[in-house]
């Protein structure tokens, strides 16, 4: 096995100034942070490798940490996922990788199945600390079989976690948080931002599974958001404040659980909420958050109707046009929180 390689000095004249990584490289840091402190983490998932992972995050890790933690599996989803399951039962911290979110179609019975129920039908005898990566979302025009959003699919289950980080801080937060897990967790990175940059602190910290962040402070209405659709929604808060709508910005980071105070003290603030999500709007996850706000006292606070923007009705179109028509976008999020701001809803 190869030996971990050194971090590199950082250099005088940068001593001090905020630290900048990608999100694929604040997901690459902390999986060589759980490689280099505990032995019982593994990597899992098909070319990620050599290759270095349909997506490039897993990078120079085979080279830093040998074919024996950082391995490649056969092009099987059932297979691998079910490799990984089988590893967490044994001792192991597993984190595998889906080449794309949609192919998890094929590994339903290992996560579903196995993975999230086993804890419970062992009376709580054994663990499954395994944790799911999935590069997911729209915007690559890699059309309908590679382009979902699939978070509401798994957040029905009971036994897993599910969590969407939008940013690099979270990004490696969450990841880390995931492996002290003794249940899956099932990490949504959307594709769109792995290249996006931020400050990511050095060394391990944690960010908290169902914890959601306050990303903008406003009092005029709350839009709930996840993924990419909190940088959205935060761009389209701007525009509004122009013309004196003040937006709060709530980013769930952890769809199930859910963090239910975050959002009710926010709507008992601002007495409008929406919630935007790229995953399709029937029964997705704003359908959750508007629900649970409905049977809460902050529903007593609302001044108008819960507003939900969510994916089409339709699989994710290859055509780039029709793709970004197919999701929410800025301009689109502005508008539908300027109709919801002056009671047009």
């Amino acid at each position: 096995m190869n030996a971990p390689q050194a971090t590199p000095a950082v250099p005088a004249d940068t001593a001090g100034a905020p630290r900048i990584l990608s999100y694929a490289e604040a997901v690459r840091e902390a999986m060589a942070i759980a490689l280099e402190s505990d032995p019982a983490v593994v990597l899992m998932g098909e070319d990620i490798g050599v290759y270095g992972g349909a997506f490039q995050v897993t990078l120079d890790l085979v080279d830093r940490f040998g074919p024996e933690r950082v391995m490649d599996t056969p092009i099987s989803e059932l297979g691998g996922a079910g490799v990984a399951v089988g590893a967490a039962l044994t001792g192991l911290k597993p984190i595998f990788e889906f080449q794309f979110s949609d192919f998890a179609a094929l590994a339903m019975e290992q996560i579903v199945n196995q993975a999230a129920k086993l804890r419970y039908m062992l009376g709580g005898e054994a663990s499954v600390p395994v944790v799911f990566r999935m590069p997911a979302g729209s915007g690559t025009g890699a059309a309908a079989q590679h382009s979902q959003s699939l978070e509401a699919w798994f957040g029905h289950v009971p036994g897993l976690k599910v969590v969407q980080p939008s940013t690099p801080e979270d990004a490696k937060g969450l990841l880390l948080a995931a492996l002290a897990d003794p249940d899956p967790v099932v990490i949504f990175e959307h594709k769109l931002l792995y290249k996006m940059k931020g400050e990511v602190p050095e060394g391990h910290y944690t960010t908290p599974i169902g914890k959601a962040a306050v990303r903008r402070e406003g009092s005029d209405l709350t839009i709930v958001a996840s993924s990419i659709m909190v940088h959205r929604a935060l761009e389209a808060a701007e525009k509004l404040a122009a013309d004196g709508i003040e937006s709060e910005i709530v980013d769930l980071r952890s769809v199930r659980p859910i963090d239910h105070e975050t959002i009710l003290a926010s709507v008992r603030k601002t007495g409008r909420l929406m919630v935007v999500h790229e995953g399709v709007k029937s029964y997705g996850v704003g359908a959750e958050i508007s629900a649970m706000v409905s049977e809460s006292d902050a529903f007593d606070f609302l001044d108008a109707p819960i507003l939900r923007l969510g994916g089409a009705e339709s699989p994710v179109p290859y055509n780039p046009d029709l793709e970004r028509a197919a999701v929410p976008q800025a301009d689109t999020i502005e508008a539908a929180a300027r109709r919801l701001a002056r009671g047009e809803v």
